[in-house]
Order: structure tokens, then C-alpha cells, then sequence
């Protein structure tokens, strides 16, 4: 089962979440909401403040991936969007999309209070 972990206090974000909940194949993904599952994180070895600059995932390996890459572990199990999974990873495509990325998770972290209230305790 992948490990999809999202910020389950970004209205974004839940949107998102739930699209693919509704379109993924059963028993594919495990949805964990980082805001309410610290010690998850810990374990895995990714702080708070990662956690909600970029979605991560987790594959059944225990590969960790974030932003870009982990949306391609996500896309690649769900049937119909296999397609921009393969897309955003030709080489070119994949620095773009992780550039554009990048700059939107930057001003969504930005922009809500609970990311950066996670900042400023994080030291």
C-alpha cells in the first residue's frame, strides 16, 4: 500500500486528496493527514515543517519521495492519470513541473497560518 501524506488543513490540498480517494483503485493508498500524525513523520524521518511544504508518499518499498516525484507515485497508481505520471517524467517536463511546483508550494506555505506557526516552533 503507498503512503500518501498531505495537509489535511489546506483546503487545496483536501480537494485534491479526496478526487483521488474517490478515483483510486481499493486497497492502493493509505491517506495520512500530516497535521494530525506527527510521530508518523518522525519515523520516517521527515519534520513537520517538510511535511507541509510538499506532498509526500511512501511505496510498499519504503521508498520516500516528495513534491513532484511523489505526485508520479500517486499518479502511477491511479488508472487514468497514469498517462501524466509518464508525462512529468520525460526528463524536461519533470524540471519544469518541479520548478513550477516548487514555486506553488513555496506560496501556499507562505500564505497559511498553521504552516507557518509549524515554522516558528521548528526553531
Amino acid at each position: 500500500m503507498i503512503s500518501v501524506f498531505f495537509d489535511g488543513k489546506c483546503g487545496l490540498c483536501r480537494r485534491e486528496i479526496r478526487h483521488y480517494q474517490k478515483v483510486a483503485p481499493p486497497d492502493t493508498f493509505r491517506w495520512v493527514d500530516v497535521t494530525s500524525n506527527p510521530l508518523l513523520l518522525e519515523e520516517l524521518g521527515i519534520s513537520q515543517v517538510q511535511a507541509l511544504r510538499a506532498l509526500h508518499a511512501r511505496t510498499e518499498d519504503g521508498v520516500v519521495s516528495s513534491g513532484v516525484a511523489a505526485f508520479v507515485v500517486l499518479w502511477s497508481a491511479l488508472p487514468r492519470w497514469r498517462v501524466l505520471a509518464w508525462f512529468v517524467s520525460v526528463p524536461g517536463v519533470r524540471w519544469i513541473a518541479e520548478i513550477l511546483y516548487e514555486k506553488f508550494a513555496d506560496h501556499r506555505f507562505r500564505r497559511l497560518a498553521h504552516c507557518q506557526a509549524a515554522l516558528s516552533s521548528h526553531g
